[in-house]
């Protein structure tokens, strides 16, 4: 068997995968990939000319394939120019591109099935998948090292988008119940299609997930090891409403997936399989937040927040943490029938709000679920006040992977001078976002909520990117391609780690020294904690 981190290496590589396949496959179809082969080295403004595209989103692919290692980016930040080379891995690695075709159209059929059930004719499509892959796709594995890697790194790619919809799908459906992980069982006691279903898992018994025996199905160590982390795949598997889109959202109208009314369901995303993910994600983050929330709480109650505050509440899972550690582990949780704690759940999206609020109802805590923008923090103040009574300023404000997803508007003022340092490809409706402005951007969206946090902080737990060049020296140790991808394709704003700090000390905010934690604590982190305060 595999070591852990040779399992997690391949989880990776799959998440590359789901994101780099339809991306690279996409620029293939249209020519661009060849283009730059001749070209050997292009601005982002002529592979735009040249081919028609929406820069935002080419900018966003072609980075995706930076990260992989195949072709190599500079930003020339005085000027905002973005140039794209060629490099020793382009000319193999393009070559293989057009094996991803398959898995690409499996990918856009699947939009005309139900996304949680396993149906007839996406199976007979994923089996023909699966039999070609246990044949390497028809790739020769060479001896070369350097050739056998990029070989080896697109059959991960496809293995990826094979795996990955799969395990989500079964996770999301029960699959990985106890019962059916610590006994063997049958096909038909799982899926009214036993013959269907089996193609699967005999497919998961050949990357040994499974033994079988006399058509008696058990889990290897290798298949929990995937099972216990297939809400890892969630998040990113929840973009495929998006990927399957990329020729049009590349070459064609960017605001495709965006024609939709302010409270109706997103076109862009799975928003409950992403709910699902992240919420299964999170769970390693809650952790480092106990001793904050356990500090503050055990204060004397007159320094103590009046309450809790999770804007963008997801599934209600934080909220309902935190008031677990409160309650059990401070000596407000001893005081909650003279000092009630006021827990305020917030989201955009009336799904996540249905989730929450049906969540912390199962779990007997009171909290107030009402609808929010991020980004207009004083319209929530005057609600809170108006409706309920509460000042936003007496609460300890959270929230988890959020301020990313602001919606975008132009910086009111354009700082003079600004050099950006992010190596990020940002968009908005397909238009490019020059670096720049998007910190600019993030400085306005933090003076927004300064006033609201200075009393007791403002607790973040926020995704990164990465430098390409550093995530192509360190594939299969991050998932940054994936968040690069899905999150610049949707027009979301992740910054690296050293970026937000210094956007938020321009606005009066500086991270809690004693607080401060990244994922992995190292130059790869992806995820960082962090408490803002006021000087």
């Amino acid at each position: 068997m595999k070591t852990k981190s040779e399992l997690r290496s391949i989880l990776f590589r799959h998440l590359d995968g789901i994101t780099t396949a339809p991306t690279a496959y996409v620029l293939h179809q249209k020519g661009v990939l060849a283009y730059l082969l001749e070209k050997q080295t292009a601005t982002l403004g002529s592979v735009t000319a040249a081919f028609k595209a929406n820069e935002g989103y080419l900018n966003v692919a072609l980075r995706v394939l930076a990260s992989q290692g195949w072709l190599t980016q500079q930003i020339g930040h005085q000027n905002d120019e973005v140039i794209f080379s060629t490099n020793d891995a382009s000319e193999l690695a393009f070559s293989l591109v057009p094996l991803y075709k398959e898995v690409f159209q499996l990918m856009q059929f699947t939009e005309h099935f139900h996304p949680r059930k396993f149906e007839v004719e996406p199976f007979a499509l994923l089996n023909t998948l699966f039999k070609k892959y246990q044949n390497n796709f028809g790739i020769h594995l060479a001896e070369d090292p350097a050739t056998r890697a990029i070989q080896q790194q697109v059959l991960y790619h496809i293995e990826g988008n094979l795996v990955g919809p799969t395990i989500v799908m079964l996770g999301m459906t029960g699959m990985f119940h106890k019962y059916f992980m610590e006994t063997s069982f049958r096909p038909e006691e799982f899926h009214k299609n036993p013959e269907c279903f089996q193609e699967i898992l005999d497919f998961l018994t050949y990357l040994d997930w499974f033994t079988k025996k006399n058509n008696h199905y058990q889990f290897t160590e290798t298949g929990l090891f995937y099972a216990k982390r297939a809400t890892a795949y969630g998040v990113t598997v929840s973009y495929i409403p998006t990927l399957r889109k990329l020729d049009e959202l590349l070459f064609g109208n960017a605001s495709i997936l965006r024609n939709v009314g302010e409270h109706e369901t997103e076109l862009h995303v799975d928003r409950e399989m992403n709910v699902w993910g992240s919420g299964g994600a999170h769970s390693e983050y809650f952790k480092i937040v106990d001793d904050i929330i356990i500090d503050l709480f055990n204060r004397p109650i007159t320094e103590q927040p009046k309450g809790i505050l999770d804007m963008g509440c997801g599934n209600g899972a934080f909220l309902e943490h935190i008031f677990d550690v409160i309650e059990r582990q401070t000596l407000r949780g001893k005081m909650l029938d003279d000092y009630p704690l006021f827990l305020v759940g917030v989201d955009y999206n009336e799904a996540a709000l249905k989730v929450t609020r049906a969540n912390l109802i199962k779990a007997d805590i009171w909290a107030k679920v009402i609808w929010g923008d991020i980004g207009r923090p004083q319209l929530l103040s005057d609600t809170l006040r108006d409706d309920y009574g509460i000042d936003l300023k007496e609460l300890l404000n959270v929230r988890t992977f959020l301020d990313h997803n602001r919606i975008w508007f132009e910086p009111a003022v354009k700082t003079t001078g600004r050099v950006s340092s992010s190596t990020g490809a940002f968009a908005h409706r397909g238009q490019r976002i020059s670096n720049n402005d998007v910190e600019d951007n993030l400085l306005e969206h933090l003076n927004k909520w300064s006033p609201f946090v200075q009393k007791f902080g403002l607790l973040i737990i926020e995704l990164h990117t990465i430098a390409p060049e550093l995530t192509a020296a360190n594939l299969g140790k991050t998932a940054a391609t994936a968040y690069d991808a899905t999150h610049g394709f949707s027009d979301q704003y992740i910054v690296e780690i050293e970026v937000l700090h210094k956007i938020a000390a321009e606005a009066g905010l500086y991270s809690d020294a004693k607080v401060f934690t990244k994922f992995p604590n190292s130059d790869l982190a992806t995820v960082s904690v962090n408490l803002f305060k006021g000087k």
